[in-house]
């Protein structure tokens, strides 16, 4: 039960941060088919990936109950998410370096202030580029990701550890009953030939001196 609410956590914090970077991929992707533009290997490389662990985070996140079952095979699969991020990560990291906002002395405003006189204020004007923006939330919600990923990998893989374990020591138990019951019932049919043989040689005898009486 432990497991499952853990993991059902972990899955949900993966779900909730998958849905930007694919979302805002999804809008460079389409920018560019809209152009007749290939793709960039760092958009479309990111996006592919966020898609699929996406689905793999839905997936197992409402069928917990079959991947406790088959736990260890859902830590390799979600190790192997871990590498692909890695990956789309390393083909994104220029933009790392990337001065997405940036910063210009606006126009002076001048406030009154009643009778303590009046004051000229600096606003400030602040850009940001849109496409920068993005690709940097991307690129940190990836890194997340990664991080996401690996410890559900590793939790998966402690839960199957248990499983198996907990699975080898039932199949001993019944061994060993199975066994055990084996024994009494060979114990008990030969108890009960012994007993058989007991009286049908007792007859015999009994038969034998009767017939010798008669004689």
């Amino acid at each position: 039960m432990l497991f499952a609410i853990m993991f059902a956590i972990w899955r949900f914090m993966e779900i909730v941060t998958l849905i930007p970077i694919m979302g805002m991929l999804a809008w460079f992707v389409n920018i560019h088919m809209e152009g007749n533009i290939m793709t960039p290997t760092y958009i479309l490389l990111l996006f592919i990936v966020s898609v699929l662990a996406l689905a793999w985070s839905v997936f197992t996140l409402f069928s917990y109950h079959r991947s406790s079952t088959h736990a260890r095979f859902v830590s390799l699969i979600d190790l192997a998410f871990v590498g692909a991020l890695i990956a789309g990560v390393y083909y994104l990291r220029f933009i790392a370096r990337a001065d997405c906002a940036s910063i210009q002395p606006g126009s002076s405003v001048d406030v009154d202030l009643g009778f303590v006189g009046s004051a000229r204020i600096s606003t400030v004007d602040v850009s940001v580029n849109k496409s920068c923006g993005m690709l940097k939330g991307c690129f940190a919600l990836a890194i997340m990701n990664c991080v996401f990923f690996f410890i559900t990998a590793v939790m998966a893989w402690v839960h199957g550890g248990h499983v198996v374990k907990t699975e080898t020591r039932y199949v001993e138990t019944r061994r060993r009953s199975h066994s055990h019951g084996s024994r009494h019932g060979s114990r008990h049919g030969s108890r009960h030939r012994s007993r058989s043989g007991h009286r049908h040689s007792g007859s015999r005898r009994s038969s034998h001196s009767h017939h010798r009486a008669y004689v």
